[in-house]
């Protein structure tokens, strides 16, 4: 087993352990021109979107993702992978779905993304016990109680408040995965229409999107919360 992999392994299980997870911890890696991907994964059977990849990946696929695999559009252009397409950037498309009372509405959503500033082809994806790779972000999907503890990592060093950025689209493409991976900070989403139509997502879960930057600063936190702090509080 490699280093890298053996690292992932114990970040993942000690994440799972801790926060009592349901599922897998999901490691995120965009691929840029030239790079290689990661070894050892597959191309899915046929083309789907990312949210559909990052929740297959919690149940324990490998899954590699170039463009040409992809679906979703709205994904790919804010995963660096493609222009954002007329109807998308006008606001049309998802006013059509009937959330926003307009496309100048819809159109400001997709004006205010967070999108990955650099080219990329592709991706990677996996759970993070599997990844023999660095990624770029780390995701976590589960009940508000689960994640409630990412927040108080967040504030325990400097205090304030936690701040998260959420819209009704986008959850796995932006909020979870180009968003931390910008900013450099964690993301917590309460999910998509596509994610919940797409995917898996159960009604009480909520997303999160750290980047692997974090994750051994945030894994030795929740370690000394485990053996003390979180004892003092319910947990089912």
């Amino acid at each position: 087993m490699s280093r890298i992999l053996n690292t992932n392994a114990e970040y993942a299980e000690k994440l799972k352990t801790i926060l009592g997870l349901r599922a897998e911890p999901v490691a995120v890696i965009l691929i840029g021109d030239g790079d290689e991907y990661p070894a050892g994964l597959s191309l899915p059977e046929s083309p789907m979107s990312h949210c559909q990849a990052v929740f297959r990946a919690r149940r324990g696929e490998c899954i590699k993702m170039p463009y040409e695999m992809q679906v979703c559009h709205v994904g790919t252009s804010v995963l660096g992978m493609g222009e954002t397409p007329a109807k998308i950037a006008s606001g049309e498309f998802h006013a059509g779905i009937g959330i926003h009372d307009s496309a100048e509405s819809a159109k400001k959503m997709i004006d205010e993304r967070m999108v990955i500033p650099y080219h990329t082809v592709g991706e990677a994806v996996c759970p993070l016990s599997k990844a023999d790779f660095v990624p770029d972000a780390v995701i976590i999907a589960d009940i508000p109680e689960r994640l409630y503890w990412i927040a108080s990592v967040m504030t325990a060093e400097k205090g304030g408040r936690a701040v998260f950025s959420t819209s009704p689209f986008q959850c796995a493409c932006e909020d979870i995965t180009a968003l931390p991976v910008v900013s450099g900070r964690p993301n917590v989403s309460l999910g998509c229409f596509g994610c919940r139509k797409r995917t898996d997502m159960a009604p009480d879960e909520l997303a999160c999107g750290i980047p692997y930057a974090l994750i051994p600063d945030y894994v030795s936190r929740l370690e000394g919360y485990a053996a003390g702090t979180m004892s003092k509080a319910k947990r089912d």
